[in-house]
């Protein structure tokens, strides 16, 4: 019988049904961190139990970690304190971990695939909501937490309900200036936040097809933001060739046979689909967000919603709350709206492709006076790369800053947070009030080069004006 992916990898990794109804699942690969992980270190040791598969068990930091300052003590204690634990914890229980003094260091869904980790086919845990990552290598992954965490360090398995799967086919020709990151902020608009709850998400169709493994990554990454739980594309020759060479690829006689393994679990002809929706590449536009969710948002060239327009009392009240603490005006144009800071970075757009684009728009530009500008790498190899390409340079004389790996302004559980009711252009993956650490912050979801048009105009503005020369 024709299968999709994620029926084929679900049933190579069920242990058993348990009695109420969920699969005792084997988790092939796990991902930690210094935030989610050490309250599950800590009920193991009260359990006396050890981490019965540690070579299965990678660990990193980014979170936490300034990227302005790598010698320690931090001036954060809570955030030395973490790292500590984390350093100990992997110490203590013989698991891998990428230090900052590895060279290896990053946030964990870069990690991850340049380590050649994530691998098609494996399930893969992570105590962070966008382990939907790995997805774009043909995983099946998805965000725990600390109790699963324990778990997984515990058995190897977790008790996990079967998703549904809706096929989402993105087919024809993507306009210029369209990125992957408008991609993904295309479908959930459509589709909506809650959207994908109780789905996996399998990406398809040619646009798909042609992206490469960076592009599939970036729209993975935010299937959780558009509710579903687990974000996949199958794998074909673009992920072998990625993953070719890598330090925990399999080598020499294994490799022949892990490629065929992981084709094989490419989704069969002819499988059956809960649901199936099927989007025109030529209607998706560059996106940016104008609300308190990813999925408030819209295309460059339309207007921010009027909520007197709304369908329903419930999304009247929603535009009501979200115009109010964005403090942009019913009807009026989103192209325009003035920015305080620039932030290109995070596990959605920090790889080595999201800098080159943008390395290749700016050169000649300038970041506008008074905009605060950073760009931040996803991992202390992507920093490497851009280093040696001499990309730090150039985004450095457009006036960025050149930080260090790390989450950075993400999240903000770091020094880099926004100020007041700052807005920030972020190419990161969430908008939600606070996020960017202030509680009145606000922030413009968009793809990095749209970041970069807006920090050199100081407005929200459409990156093919701007830089009419240079679209991709």
């Amino acid at each position: 019988m024709a299968k999709s992916l994620f029926e084929k990898v679900w049933d190579a990794h069920t242990v058993r049904t348990l009695a109420n109804g969920q699969t005792q699942l084997l988790i092939g690969t796990h991902l930690i961190h210094e935030v989610t992980s050490p309250q599950a270190f800590g009920m193991l040791r009260d359990l006396n139990l050890p981490v019965l598969m540690p070579t299965r068990t990678f660990a990193t930091v980014a979170h936490i970690v300034p990227t302005d300052q790598f010698a320690e003590p931090y001036s954060d204690p809570l955030a030395q304190a973490m790292m500590d634990e984390l350093r100990k914890n992997g110490a203590d229980n013989n698991v891998t971990f990428f230090d900052r003094g590895s060279g290896k260091q990053g946030i964990v869904h870069i990690v991850g695939p340049e380590q050649g980790i994530t691998q098609p086919g494996t399930t893969i845990a992570c105590g962070d909501s966008h382990t939907s990552t790995h997805g774009a290598f043909g995983a099946i992954a998805f965000g725990i937490g600390t109790t699963q965490i324990r778990d997984v360090l515990a058995t190897q398995t977790m008790a996990l309900g079967k998703l549904k799967v809706r096929r989402i086919e993105v087919n024809g020709e993507l306009r210029a200036g369209v990125y992957a990151k408008d991609v993904i902020l295309h479908i959930i608009a459509k589709l909506g936040v809650n959207g994908g709850t109780g789905y996996a998400y399998e990406y398809a169709g040619s646009v798909f097809d042609g992206f490469t493994m960076e592009e599939r990554m970036t729209v993975c990454n935010m299937s959780i933001e558009g509710g579903a739980r687990v974000g996949y594309v199958n794998p074909d020759q673009t992920t072998v060739e990625y993953l070719q060479d890598r330090p925990y690829s399999p080598s020499g006689d294994d490799w022949d046979a892990a490629v065929e393994r992981w084709l094989g679990f490419a989704s069969d002809e002819g499988c059956s689909y809960d649901d199936v929706v099927v989007i025109d590449a030529a209607d998706i536009a560059p996106s940016v967000t104008w609300g308190i969710n990813p999925g408030q948002g819209i295309s460059i060239e339309q207007s921010i919603p009027d909520p007197a327009t709304a369908g329903s009392e419930d999304e009247k009240a929603s535009i009501e709350e979200a115009l109010e603490y964005m403090k942009l005006e019913p009807g009026s144009p989103i192209k325009g709206t003035p920015i305080n800071v620039a932030f290109l970075g995070s596990c959605t757009n920090g790889r080595l492709s999201d800098f080159q684009e943008v390395a290749r728009v700016i050169a000649g530009h300038k970041v506008a006076d008074g905009i605060k500008a950073i760009a931040v790498p996803g991992s202390q190899i992507v920093a490497a790369q851009c280093e040696k390409l001499g990309i730090d340079k150039v985004l450095a004389a457009a006036g960025f800053e050149w930080r260090a790996a790390g989450c950075s302004m993400c999240l903000a559980m770091n020094p880099d947070k926004l100020i007041g009711d700052q807005l920030c252009a972020s190419s990161s993956n969430r908008n939600f009030k606070g996020r960017q650490g202030s509680t009145t912050g606000r922030t413009v979801l968009m793809s990095p080069v749209m970041v970069a048009a807006a920090a050199i105009t100081g407005r929200v503005s459409d990156a093919r004006e701007i830089f009419p020369a240079g679209s991709n």
